[in-house]
């Protein structure tokens, strides 16, 4: 049997924290906290569902974070 993976801790960090803000700094924020992946996707970007231990995803309309997700 395979051993169960060790995956990386999430940073103690609110996904909503970003909601409004300008996308880089949103991003530079975000790593900073210690998100290994971020992610800035369009609305209605069609994506994967898989969830990513790590990774802060950021839907960015006109150019400001509208939603923030992990996974």
């Amino acid at each position: 049997m395979a051993p169960i993976p060790n995956l990386p801790a999430e940073p103690q960090d609110s996904p909503d924290s970003y909601v409004g803000l300008d996308a880089d700094r949103a991003e530079r924020r975000a790593r900073e906290r210690g998100w290994s992946t971020v992610r800035s996707l369009p609305p209605g970007a069609i994506i994967t569902m898989e969830y990513r231990s790590g990774r802060l995803n950021f839907e960015v309309e006109n150019g400001h974070v509208a939603r923030a997700w992990k996974g």
